[in-house]
């Protein structure tokens, strides 16, 4: 199987979690969202602990609320003593809403309004990630209406391109988020940022895309960073002790992609970054890194039931399933590849090609192509693995379809995190 927490019971079903996806789905029912709750605070533990003892002070893995967000996630966070990073106001109340400490967070994006800004800092947001001159203004304006100093790390972009599909390539030079270092308008934002009364400039932050599965981009990343500190410590005479680098860690989706150890892909980085804060006479930066589909992706699973088997002669075969685009649009928008199990025949030979079609009324909601598995009929039960992150995070509404719900799995036992949408919940909002 595709991860360990993946199996075949006596029964020829599928588990996940040490649970049975088929006796699950009748639970509570399909289109349906799984997450192993036991794995995900496994991998929040590993983070903690590697960059604890790999960089040491402070340093810590910032839980990506955009890869998944609902408020039992933030209480795990909260559970284990790790920090979030937040891209919108509503990823933030909802966080605040878990009763998530909220100077543990760290408030990112690239254009937020004034009235983000004000939330933010009523919520107590310990730091904000900022990506233009206009929003460190507002940052100063606002924090000084409150008599208040906010701590600002300053988003940066490197010029790292860690050959990853361009749409997730975020360090690049051209990109909307960050100042750039090659033109010199990240310097200048520190300067204007070290000119604001109300703004403490802690450091800065870079994000250089995602499924990176080695370590060099993030030491390539960590070398420019590195020697920027470097250059704006000796030019303003100022400290700037914390280091964010971002997220990316790839995650294996199908049997060709590789196995990252993430404990040593930590350790590594951490070799060279003090290596590089000797070099430089830098003193060592706060490491921080932001994990989100590291930690949660292959914690999830998403159960369908089959509907219909089409053959088109001479063509393909279509196998139609009850929830498709509006649960999982990643592959209609990137062409994400994922593995599927019929879970009722899990033990079954896998012989039957074909692409999985969603139900909605567009000819692109498909959720695989080229698949093989046990030749399915109306009834069964489609299983695709590593769905825990972008997928519930990303759902919608489209074709009117109610949201499915989330039951996390934890210590042999199952409990619903997120109830499914109803109807009525689609026209609360109509008037």
């Amino acid at each position: 199987m595709l991860h360990d927490n993946i199996a075949i019971n006596e029964q020829g079903h599928l588990t996940f979690a040490g649970q049975d996806t088929v006796a699950l789905a009748k639970t509570y029912g399909t289109p349906l969202y799984l997450l192993d709750e036991n794995r995900i605070r496994a991998r929040m533990r590993l983070y903690k602990n590697e960059m604890k003892a790999c960089f040491g002070g402070e340093s810590g893995p910032l839980f990506a609320g955009k890869s998944i967000c609902f408020k039992g996630m933030y209480r795990i966070a909260k559970e284990e003593g790790i920090g979030i990073d937040v891209v919108s106001p509503g990823e933030l109340y909802t966080a605040k809403s878990a009763g998530f400490p909220m100077e543990k967070a760290f408030f990112h994006g690239n254009n937020k309004t004034d009235a983000d800004i004000a939330f933010a800092m009523e919520a107590g947001v310990g730091t904000f990630v900022s990506d233009s001159k206009e929003e460190l203004d507002q940052i100063d304006r606002t924090a000084k209406e409150k008599g208040i100093v906010q701590n600002v790390l300053l988003r940066l972009s490197p010029g790292i391109d860690p050959h990853t599909f361009a749409a997730v390539n975020t360090g690049k030079v051209d990109s909307k988020f960050g100042f750039a270092i090659a033109t010199g308008q990240a310097e200048e934002a520190v300067a204007h940022a070290l000119s604001l009364s109300n703004v403490k400039l802690l450091g800065f932050h870079c994000h250089i895309g995602s499924q990176i599965f080695e370590s060099k981009p993030f030491c390539d990343a960590a070398d420019v960073m590195m020697r920027f500190i470097a250059n704006m410590s000796k030019r303003f005479h100022t400290p700037f002790p914390v280091l964010n680098l971002g997220g990316g860690f790839g995650v294996k989706y199908v049997e060709s992609d590789p196995e990252l150890d993430f404990a040593s892909v930590i350790r590594a980085i951490a070799i060279h970054v003090r290596t590089l804060s000797d070099t430089l006479s830098v003193p060592m930066p706060c490491i921080f890194m932001e994990p989100g589909r590291s930690i949660v992706a292959d914690a999830g699973m998403t159960l369908y039931t089959v509907g219909t088997t089409k053959t088109i002669t001479g063509y393909k075969n279509y196998v139609s399933v009850d929830g498709g685009m509006p649960d999982n649009p990643r592959y209609a928008l990137y062409g994400s590849k994922y593995t599927f199990y019929v879970a009722n025949k899990a033990n079954e030979t896998a012989d039957f090609e074909c692409t999985i079609a969603g139900r909605c009324c567009e000819s692109g909601d498909l959720l695989g192509e080229n698949v093989l598995l046990p030749r399915p009929v109306r009834g069964d039960i489609l299983a695709t693995a590593v769905t825990g992150a972008y997928n519930y995070a990303m759902a919608s509404n489209y074709n009117r379809l109610p949201r499915p719900a989330l039951v996390r799995l934890f210590d042999g036992k199952h409990e619903l995190a997120v109830r499914r949408e109803t109807y009525e919940d689609l026209i609360r909002l109509d008037l």
